[in-house]
Protein backbone atom coordinates (compact mmCIF):
# COMPACT_ATOMS: atom_id res chain seq x y z
CA UNK A 1 0.00 0.00 0.00
CA UNK A 2 2.76 2.31 0.90
CA UNK A 3 5.17 1.60 -1.89
CA UNK A 4 2.91 4.00 -4.52
CA UNK A 5 4.07 6.66 -2.15
CA UNK A 6 7.98 5.95 -2.52
CA UNK A 7 7.03 5.18 -6.18
CA UNK A 8 5.94 8.21 -8.01
CA UNK A 9 7.17 11.67 -6.69
CA UNK A 10 4.30 13.77 -6.27
CA UNK A 11 2.71 11.11 -3.76
CA UNK A 12 6.23 11.88 -2.36
CA UNK A 13 6.11 15.45 -1.80
CA UNK A 14 2.43 14.98 -0.42
CA UNK A 15 3.53 12.93 2.49
CA UNK A 16 6.57 14.49 3.29
CA UNK A 17 5.21 17.55 3.23
CA UNK A 18 2.28 16.21 5.50
CA UNK A 19 5.02 15.14 7.95
CA UNK A 20 6.23 18.46 8.56
CA UNK A 21 2.92 20.12 8.54
CA UNK A 22 2.22 17.22 11.22
CA UNK A 23 4.90 18.53 13.12
CA UNK A 24 4.60 22.12 12.84
CA UNK A 25 0.37 22.75 13.39
CA UNK A 26 0.34 20.93 17.04
CA UNK A 27 3.46 22.19 18.19
CA UNK A 28 2.06 25.81 17.91
CA UNK A 29 -1.38 24.90 18.49
CA UNK A 30 -0.36 23.51 22.07
CA UNK A 31 0.34 26.76 22.69
CA UNK A 32 -2.80 28.56 20.96
CA UNK A 33 -4.89 26.09 22.91
CA UNK A 34 -3.12 26.91 26.19
CA UNK A 35 -3.58 30.84 25.17
CA UNK A 36 -7.57 30.61 24.64
CA UNK A 37 -7.16 31.83 21.14
CA UNK A 38 -7.90 28.48 19.01
CA UNK A 39 -10.12 30.27 17.02
CA UNK A 40 -7.50 32.80 15.66
CA UNK A 41 -6.58 29.54 13.40
CA UNK A 42 -10.20 30.09 12.31
CA UNK A 43 -9.59 34.21 11.68
CA UNK A 44 -6.39 33.51 9.92
CA UNK A 45 -7.54 31.11 7.56
CA UNK A 46 -10.57 32.83 6.09
CA UNK A 47 -8.33 35.90 5.55
CA UNK A 48 -5.96 33.36 3.75
CA UNK A 49 -8.62 32.29 1.74
CA UNK A 50 -9.23 35.80 0.74
CA UNK A 51 -5.43 35.71 -0.20
CA UNK A 52 -5.85 32.34 -2.59
CA UNK A 53 -8.89 33.82 -4.04
CA UNK A 54 -6.83 37.04 -5.15
CA UNK A 55 -4.69 35.41 -6.11
CA UNK A 56 -6.97 33.15 -8.57
CA UNK A 57 -8.03 36.33 -10.14
CA UNK A 58 -4.47 38.02 -10.62
CA UNK A 59 -3.71 34.93 -12.53
CA UNK A 60 -6.92 35.03 -14.55
CA UNK A 61 -6.95 38.92 -15.50
CA UNK A 62 -3.04 38.99 -16.01
CA UNK A 63 -1.62 35.96 -16.16
CA UNK A 64 0.78 36.50 -13.44
CA UNK A 65 3.29 32.86 -12.78
CA UNK A 66 5.21 34.56 -9.71
CA UNK A 67 2.55 35.74 -7.67
CA UNK A 68 1.25 32.02 -7.39
CA UNK A 69 -2.31 31.48 -4.70
CA UNK A 70 -0.24 29.86 -2.41
CA UNK A 71 1.95 32.91 -2.00
CA UNK A 72 -0.57 35.89 -2.41
CA UNK A 73 -2.63 33.83 0.49
CA UNK A 74 0.79 33.39 2.88
CA UNK A 75 0.74 37.32 1.95
CA UNK A 76 -2.85 37.98 3.00
CA UNK A 77 -2.49 35.46 6.15
CA UNK A 78 0.80 37.40 7.27
CA UNK A 79 -0.94 40.61 7.04
CA UNK A 80 -4.18 39.63 8.74
CA UNK A 81 -2.00 38.40 11.58
CA UNK A 82 -0.49 42.07 12.28
CA UNK A 83 -4.04 43.43 11.56
CA UNK A 84 -5.29 41.13 14.73
CA UNK A 85 -2.59 42.13 16.73
CA UNK A 86 -3.25 46.16 16.36
CA UNK A 87 -7.18 45.48 16.90
CA UNK A 88 -6.30 43.89 20.00
CA UNK A 89 -4.65 46.74 20.98
CA UNK A 90 -7.01 49.52 19.99
CA UNK A 91 -9.95 47.21 21.50
CA UNK A 92 -8.15 46.39 25.36
CA UNK A 93 -11.17 45.68 27.12
CA UNK A 94 -12.39 43.53 24.29
CA UNK A 95 -9.12 41.92 22.59
CA UNK A 96 -11.64 38.89 21.89
CA UNK A 97 -13.49 41.51 19.33
CA UNK A 98 -10.21 41.64 17.32
CA UNK A 99 -10.73 37.87 15.49
CA UNK A 100 -14.35 37.83 14.59
CA UNK A 101 -13.70 41.70 12.65
CA UNK A 102 -10.66 40.00 11.09
CA UNK A 103 -12.43 36.47 10.19
CA UNK A 104 -15.43 38.92 9.18
CA UNK A 105 -13.25 40.65 6.64
CA UNK A 106 -11.70 37.63 5.45
CA UNK A 107 -14.96 36.02 4.37
CA UNK A 108 -16.39 39.34 2.43
CA UNK A 109 -13.30 39.58 0.60
CA UNK A 110 -13.28 35.80 -0.34
CA UNK A 111 -16.14 36.25 -1.76
CA UNK A 112 -15.65 39.03 -4.02
CA UNK A 113 -12.26 37.53 -5.04
CA UNK A 114 -14.09 34.40 -5.74
CA UNK A 115 -16.72 35.86 -7.47
CA UNK A 116 -14.07 37.83 -9.56
CA UNK A 117 -11.99 34.21 -10.79
CA UNK A 118 -15.29 33.16 -12.26
CA UNK A 119 -16.58 31.04 -9.15
CA UNK A 120 -15.36 27.78 -7.63
CA UNK A 121 -13.50 25.82 -9.95
CA UNK A 122 -11.19 22.98 -9.38
CA UNK A 123 -7.82 24.92 -8.03
CA UNK A 124 -9.76 26.67 -5.44
CA UNK A 125 -11.90 23.69 -4.23
CA UNK A 126 -8.33 22.17 -3.60
CA UNK A 127 -7.48 25.10 -1.38
CA UNK A 128 -10.54 24.56 0.31
CA UNK A 129 -10.21 21.09 1.30
CA UNK A 130 -6.38 19.87 0.24
CA UNK A 131 -5.21 17.80 -2.02
CA UNK A 132 -3.12 14.41 -2.87
CA UNK A 133 -1.67 15.92 -5.97
CA UNK A 134 -1.73 19.88 -5.74
CA UNK A 135 1.64 20.06 -3.74
CA UNK A 136 4.53 21.29 -6.17
CA UNK A 137 7.85 21.03 -5.71
CA UNK A 138 7.97 24.92 -5.07
CA UNK A 139 5.30 24.49 -2.56
CA UNK A 140 7.13 21.87 -0.65
CA UNK A 141 10.49 24.11 -0.54
CA UNK A 142 8.20 26.95 0.41
CA UNK A 143 6.80 24.99 3.26
CA UNK A 144 10.06 23.30 4.50
CA UNK A 145 11.57 26.93 4.72
CA UNK A 146 8.35 28.00 6.75
CA UNK A 147 9.21 25.44 9.13
CA UNK A 148 12.69 25.89 9.74
CA UNK A 149 11.68 29.57 11.04
CA UNK A 150 8.73 28.29 13.28
CA UNK A 151 10.87 25.46 14.18
CA UNK A 152 13.87 27.66 15.26
CA UNK A 153 11.67 30.68 16.51
CA UNK A 154 10.36 27.81 18.73
CA UNK A 155 13.38 26.50 20.00
CA UNK A 156 14.55 30.05 20.58
CA UNK A 157 11.46 32.14 22.21
CA UNK A 158 10.39 28.69 23.78
CA UNK A 159 10.29 30.70 27.70
CA UNK A 160 8.96 33.90 26.65
CA UNK A 161 6.15 32.04 24.93
CA UNK A 162 5.56 29.55 27.38
CA UNK A 163 5.72 32.28 30.24
CA UNK A 164 3.35 34.12 28.40
CA UNK A 165 1.03 31.09 27.62
CA UNK A 166 0.64 30.82 31.60
CA UNK A 167 1.16 34.09 33.37
CA UNK A 168 1.31 37.02 31.78
CA UNK A 169 1.70 39.11 34.38
CA UNK A 170 4.51 37.69 35.75
CA UNK A 171 6.62 37.55 32.34
CA UNK A 172 6.00 41.15 31.99
CA UNK A 173 7.51 41.63 35.50
CA UNK A 174 10.47 39.05 34.60
CA UNK A 175 11.15 41.75 31.85
CA UNK A 176 9.71 40.05 28.84
CA UNK A 177 8.80 42.27 26.10
CA UNK A 178 5.16 41.22 25.82
CA UNK A 179 4.04 42.74 22.86
CA UNK A 180 6.95 41.72 20.53
CA UNK A 181 6.48 38.42 21.54
CA UNK A 182 2.34 38.44 21.21
CA UNK A 183 3.46 39.96 17.24
CA UNK A 184 5.73 37.11 17.14
CA UNK A 185 3.44 34.28 18.28
CA UNK A 186 0.82 35.38 15.74
CA UNK A 187 2.83 35.69 12.74
CA UNK A 188 4.16 32.24 13.22
CA UNK A 189 0.83 31.54 13.56
CA UNK A 190 -0.16 32.91 10.02
CA UNK A 191 2.72 31.25 8.67
CA UNK A 192 1.44 27.68 10.00
CA UNK A 193 -1.30 28.35 8.65
CA UNK A 194 -0.35 29.40 4.89
CA UNK A 195 1.98 26.18 5.42
CA UNK A 196 -1.15 23.82 6.26
CA UNK A 197 -3.75 24.84 3.27
CA UNK A 198 -2.06 22.63 0.75
CA UNK A 199 -2.38 19.50 2.71
CA UNK A 200 -5.37 20.33 4.94
CA UNK A 201 -7.33 22.43 3.30
CA UNK A 202 -8.58 26.38 4.38
CA UNK A 203 -11.57 25.14 6.09
CA UNK A 204 -10.52 22.79 8.32
CA UNK A 205 -6.58 24.06 9.29
CA UNK A 206 -7.77 25.22 12.20
CA UNK A 207 -8.97 21.59 13.40
CA UNK A 208 -5.06 20.19 12.86
CA UNK A 209 -3.84 22.67 14.99
CA UNK A 210 -6.75 22.04 18.10
CA UNK A 211 -7.81 18.47 17.93
CA UNK A 212 -4.22 16.74 18.40
CA UNK A 213 -4.01 19.44 21.87
CA UNK A 214 -7.05 18.31 22.53
CA UNK A 215 -6.11 14.86 22.91
CA UNK A 216 -3.18 15.07 24.56
CA UNK A 217 -4.77 16.93 27.29
CA UNK A 218 -6.68 14.17 28.09
CA UNK A 219 -3.77 12.35 28.79
CA UNK A 220 -0.49 14.29 29.53
CA UNK A 221 0.64 14.89 32.88
CA UNK A 222 2.95 18.41 31.86
CA UNK A 223 3.48 20.52 29.26
CA UNK A 224 6.13 19.23 27.59
CA UNK A 225 4.52 16.13 27.23
CA UNK A 226 1.11 17.77 25.92
CA UNK A 227 3.67 18.98 22.94
CA UNK A 228 5.56 15.43 22.59
CA UNK A 229 1.73 13.59 22.57
CA UNK A 230 -0.08 16.32 19.81
CA UNK A 231 3.12 16.15 17.08
CA UNK A 232 2.50 12.61 17.40
CA UNK A 233 -1.25 12.11 17.36
CA UNK A 234 -0.92 14.85 14.56
CA UNK A 235 1.38 13.31 12.55
CA UNK A 236 -0.70 9.94 12.96
CA UNK A 237 -3.45 12.13 11.72
CA UNK A 238 -2.04 13.17 8.91
CA UNK A 239 -0.37 9.92 7.49
CA UNK A 240 -3.16 8.13 7.91
CA UNK A 241 -5.68 11.02 6.41
CA UNK A 242 -3.38 11.18 3.59
CA UNK A 243 -2.89 7.76 2.60
CA UNK A 244 -6.81 7.20 3.14
CA UNK A 245 -7.63 10.23 1.29
CA UNK A 246 -5.64 9.03 -1.56
CA UNK A 247 -7.36 5.52 -2.04
CA UNK A 248 -10.64 6.64 -1.85
CA UNK A 249 -10.07 9.45 -3.86
CA UNK A 250 -11.13 12.17 -1.65
CA UNK A 251 -9.56 15.06 -0.30
CA UNK A 252 -7.52 14.42 2.84
CA UNK A 253 -8.77 17.13 4.42
CA UNK A 254 -11.77 15.53 5.41
CA UNK A 255 -10.34 12.21 6.38
CA UNK A 256 -7.39 13.88 8.52
CA UNK A 257 -10.02 15.84 10.51
CA UNK A 258 -11.92 12.24 11.06
CA UNK A 259 -8.58 10.96 12.06
CA UNK A 260 -8.09 12.92 14.91
CA UNK A 261 -11.43 13.11 16.04
CA UNK A 262 -11.70 8.99 16.30
CA UNK A 263 -8.32 9.90 18.75
CA UNK A 264 -9.68 11.96 20.53
CA UNK A 265 -12.96 9.92 21.00
CA UNK A 266 -10.29 7.12 21.75
CA UNK A 267 -8.39 9.46 24.37
CA UNK A 268 -11.18 10.76 25.98
CA UNK A 269 -12.57 6.57 26.40
CA UNK A 270 -9.15 5.66 27.70
CA UNK A 271 -9.61 8.87 30.35
CA UNK A 272 -12.64 7.54 31.36
CA UNK A 273 -11.79 4.05 31.81
CA UNK A 274 -8.36 5.04 33.81
CA UNK A 275 -10.38 7.08 36.07
CA UNK A 276 -13.09 4.19 36.93
CA UNK A 277 -10.37 2.16 37.41
CA UNK A 278 -8.76 4.45 40.09
CA UNK A 279 -12.02 4.61 41.86
CA UNK A 280 -12.41 1.00 42.07
CA UNK A 281 -9.03 0.89 43.69
CA UNK A 282 -9.71 3.21 46.57
CA UNK A 283 -12.79 1.68 47.43
CA UNK A 284 -11.10 -1.30 47.60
Amino acid sequence: MLSQFFEFEFLRTTLYTGLIIGLIAPLLGTFVVVRRLALIADGLSHVTLAGIAFGLFIDKQYGLTLLTPFTSGTIFSIFGAILIERLRTVYKAYEDLAIPIILSGGVGLSVIFIALADGLNNDLYSYLFGSVSAVSRQDFNTIRIIAVIVLTLMVIFYKELFMLSFDEEHAKVSGIHAKSIHMLFILLTALVISASIRIVGVLLVSALMTLPVASSIRIAKGFKQTIVYSILFGEASVIIGIISGYYLEIPPGGTIVMVAIAILILTTMLKKAWLKSQRKKAIL
